[in-house]
């Protein structure tokens, strides 16, 4: 079942064409890579997804309903949230406290924010971090904070906007698991990232963005060996 159908979305900035036609389905439970040059698009079409920017042409549905027109803090209650490229903890709050900052989207009891903030914690295996003000995090571990204040707002559906962005490959590595134990929880991911080794390894298929518009769609195998994806990354003669 298609927790989320992109159907010939298009995205428009003046006579500027950021996404042109978009059309795929994530299924449940999958975790669905975005690939694509820079510039391609995918960062456009999360914000179009999420309700940051309202698409020009085409219609998101998630969950069988209409997102089109709905702001942000709608679409998050709804169970659709996201990451940020570049994380931006609260910075003289504790780790614990940005967390709860996420929670209390589903909660006005202060208590009960907490609680579901240290599970979120516990997660990301940062309980060594509870305490600890969040300006003060290496940029691993600001990136692991950023997954836990999104996680603590229960979304059905998480995306993850290059969220390995900038780590070694110890700190990727802890990403990995942790993207993969987030899909035990019975969340489906949609996952922006460069670095091909990773998501390779982390997806069941792959959409693929080009200029904006949807270049190729398969298995990680299918997109690895897709001549058109070569030479988008690669160049053609």
């Amino acid at each position: 079942m298609a927790i989320l159908e992109i159907r010939h979305v298009s995205k428009f900035f003046g006579g500027l064409s950021a996404n042109s036609d978009v059309s795929f389905e994530l299924e449940q439970g999958m975790i669905m890579g975005l690939i694509g040059p820079n510039g391609a698009g995918k960062t456009t079409l999360f914000n179009c997804i999420t309700g940051y920017y309202p698409p020009s042409k085409g219609e998101v549905v998630f969950n069988g309903k209409t997102m089109n027109g709905l702001q942000p803090d709608k679409v998050c209650k709804l169970g659709m949230a996201r990451t940020w490229q570049k994380v931006r903890p609260l910075a003289k709050m504790s780790v614990v406290d940005n967390v709860m900052v996420g929670a209390l989207c589903r909660t006005n009891s202060l208590k009960v924010a907490r609680e579901m903030a240290m599970e979120q914690v516990r997660v990301v295996r940062l309980e060594h971090r509870t305490d600890f003000l969040a300006g003060g995090l290496p940029i691993g571990e600001r990136k692991k904070l950023e997954v836990a204040r999104v996680l603590a707002t229960q979304p059905k559906l998480l995306l993850l906007d290059e969220v390995m962005g900038g780590l070694n490959p110890a700190e990727s590595e802890e990403i990995i698991r942790l993207i993969l134990d987030i899909r035990t929880l019975g969340i489906t991911q949609m996952v922006i990232e460069h670095d091909m080794k990773a998501i390779m390894r982390i997806s069941d298929r792959i959409v693929v963005l080009s200029s904006g518009e949807k270049l190729a769609e398969g298995s990680p195998d299918e997109i690895v060996s897709n001549p058109d994806v070569v030479a988008a990354y690669l160049g053609s003669e």
